[in-house]
């Protein structure tokens, strides 16, 4: 389970983040247990405190929709790509670990080789984990190229997710082992279901409304259409419960931190922050 930092534990936290020699997270593979992956979440809980009293200063000792609206304007400040410049991004945010020629494809687990993009079977392509219609900004420079919720995908098994909304359940789903879909829903495999949840639920505090796009929300439905709402809520906050994020989701954090958008995912460095907003 994700490590909740109440109140009185950050002053403790944060004289450890002072101690421990930070280095940038070496990525690795993404664990298949469960266990492993909670071990590594405790493990980088220092790393995640030093960000604290900088990055996520005005955030600190709010909750509900106080500490939704601080975490809008923290991560807002962000440098925006065009959507051709997201294909060389990708390449860099998920690259395999132990191939570093290749990208690992989301749903699938797949690693391929970087230079296989594009829209033919067998490439893979730039799947909107927030599906572009939903909210009907396609795209654009902004929702449309945000790299916290763009992901590489097998072009097939990107087209089996098409739109849906996230849910249990389906049928299994050609070239995704794990993953399950039926016709108005996308179960991703158990070791990524946290990260869509976490990137679903970024997506709704960055965007509020602002910059002339819609005002993206989770809500507790499925067949959202063109509405700029993703549902299950209530799965979405289960998956980041059982799915803490691991080396290879904090290191996609930080290189685009670093390196392209300067702007982090809040519900990756504080997963207990989902529960204390919805």
């Amino acid at each position: 389970m994700p490590v909740r930092r109440r109140p009185a534990h950050r002053a403790l936290l944060a004289l450890c983040a002072t101690a421990a020699t930070l280095t940038t997270t070496v990525a690795a593979a993404p664990a298949s247990s469960s266990d492993t992956r909670t071990a590594e979440a405790v493990a980088a809980a220092p790393e995640d405190a030093a960000y604290d009293d900088t990055y996520y200063e005005g955030a600190l000792g709010k909750s509900g929709g106080a500490l939704k609206a601080a975490l809008h304007t923290i991560v807002k400040d962000q440098t925006k790509l065009s959507y051709s410049q997201v294909w060389n991004a990708l390449k860099d945010t998920d690259e395999d670990p132990g191939n570093a020629s290749n990208v690992t494809l989301l749903y699938s687990g797949q690693s391929r080789s970087k230079s296989a993009n594009g829209g033919n079977t067998g490439d893979w392509n730039r799947e909107h984990v927030w599906a572009k219609s939903h909210g009907d900004f396609g795209t654009a420079t902004g929702p449309g190229t945000d790299l916290h919720h763009l992901r590489p995908e097998d072009v097939g098994v990107n087209s089996a997710r098409g739109n849906k909304d996230f849910d249990n359940g389906g049928g299994p789903v050609s070239g995704a082992p794990g993953s399950f879909t039926d016709s108005d829903s996308f179960e991703p495999r158990d070791a990524v279901k946290g990260d869509v949840a976490r990137m679903i639920l970024y997506m709704a505090v960055r965007y509020e409304g602002g910059d002339s796009f819609a005002d993206l929300e989770p809500n507790e439905r499925v067949n959202n259409g063109s509405s700029p709402a993703m549902g299950k809520l209530s799965v979405l906050k289960r998956w980041n419960d059982e799915d803490p994020p691991d080396s290879f989701e904090r290191r996609r954090n930080e290189v685009i931190f670093e390196k392209y958008q300067h702007n982090r995912n809040p519900f990756v460095d504080h997963p207990e922050w989902v529960e204390s907003i919805w």
